[in-house]
């Protein structure tokens, strides 16, 4: 098997919110967009972050057609602490405050406007 791309899909109520705000504070930009759906790429990421807004005729399986709860969207940076600091100053509701784990995972969660938890994490 090749694979040639990577996408996540969530499915959100509010899907031009998580956009906007992955925009804002995550750095993607928009890749294209139709009625409840918009993906986003980033130019330092091979992921495209893709937002649905539930309820869509279109999605399948119908029986995963759910919010985005307990999902934690992960992405490892270079310098966690710079990272940090700037989202808190643009005021980015942080969920759970800057930590060391044990086995050296530096991390932080946030919570974007529909409530999907994304972490930002550096290995030290």
């Amino acid at each position: 098997m090749t694979i040639t791309a990577t996408a996540l899909s969530l499915n959100v109520t509010d899907e031009v919110a998580s956009a906007r705000w992955a925009i804002r504070h995550l750095g993607f930009t928009e890749a294209m967009s139709a009625d409840g759906f918009i993906a986003l790429t980033h130019p330092e990421s091979e992921l495209n972050l893709i937002f649905l807004r539930t309820g869509l005729a279109s999605f399948r399986p119908r029986s995963a057609a759910g919010h985005a709860d307990g999902l934690h969207v992960a992405f490892v940076v270079d310098d966690i602490d710079a990272e940090y600091a700037r989202l808190r100053g643009e005021e980015v509701e942080i969920a759970t405050a800057i930590e060391t784990e044990p086995w050296g995972e530096r991390y932080f969660q946030m919570r974007d406007p529909n409530g999907v938890i994304f972490q930002l994490v550096q290995w030290v």
